[in-house]
């Protein structure tokens, strides 16, 4: 497995070993002691799942940017098993050096990514391609109280997204009237 490190501290890629032949291909989509020993040796907190999930969405759809604050923030694991995905996560922690930034990845069902997204990141994704299926583990459960989102598309953001004419948003506060990050900030700080 090869484990490469972003910009943004905690935030790391999983690439998997893959065992390819004439049959097709094998990998292992999740080793606990391979995802323990990546986040020991950058000494990072281990966490433990308890939750999976598993969307479908069609080209241009987007999702995110969404949090879960105390007692239940959640870290993600995320891939793609089909289709592909635009992921972008954006560093919530007050403390933080990156606070504001954000960082994003493709992740496909080619490229086999996994994107480690700890507790104190919005996390968002824009699906690349119809019919993409993206699952993650969770290591909090989904709690609609502690349920929070900023706005996908905020200037102060400045987030690359690879918009399409296509594009779907949840018309909601859960996406398209989310707050945006200088909202955020007031009452986070």
């Amino acid at each position: 497995m090869n484990i490469i490190d972003t910009p943004i501290k905690d935030l790391l890629i999983f690439e998997p070993d893959v065992f390819a032949d004439d049959r097709g291909w094998f990998m292992e989509s999740f080793n606990q002691n391979q995802f323990e020993q990546a986040l020991q040796e950058r000494d990072l907190p281990c966490p433990i799942f308890v939750q999976d999930n598993h969307s479908l969405s069609h080209k241009g759809v987007i999702r995110g940017l969404h949090y879960q604050i105390s007692p239940h923030e959640q870290g993600k694991l995320v891939r793609v098993v089909q289709g592909s995905v635009w992921d972008v996560a954006v560093d919530i922690r007050p403390d933080s050096p990156t606070f504001g930034q954000w960082y994003g990845v493709e992740l496909s069902a080619t490229n086999l990514r996994q994107f480690w997204i700890p507790a104190g990141f919005a996390h968002g994704f824009i699906a690349m391609e119809n019919n993409t299926q993206f699952l993650y583990k969770t290591t909090d459960f989904y709690s609609t109280e502690c349920e929070r989102s900023l706005l996908w598309n905020d200037p102060e953001l400045a987030i690359s997204w690879p918009i399409s004419s296509d594009m779907v948003v949840n018309q909601t506060i859960k996406d398209a009237q989310a707050p945006n990050f200088a909202h955020f900030k007031t009452y986070i700080i």
